[in-house]
């Protein structure tokens, strides 16, 4: 059950990273600031995911 939940953590930081590229790529290009808020969040989400899963143990010990 672990290993799928790192699957999915997975899938939403590649999700996270693309949709933030997107949209800070959209902006530079003349897109409103909601874009760049977008991809602003979306970079903090893609950081936060990553930090989640390198200490992904640590997380599931502490509930225990």
């Amino acid at each position: 059950m672990i290993g799928f939940h790192r699957f999915l953590i997975g899938t939403a930081i590649l999700f996270c990273a693309l949709f933030a590229a997107w949209s800070l790529n959209v902006f530079r290009q003349g897109g409103s600031a909601l874009l760049l808020v977008l991809g602003l969040a979306f970079s903090a989400a893609t950081l936060a995911l990553g930090y989640y899963l390198r200490h992904l143990d640590r997380f599931l010990w502490k509930r225990r």
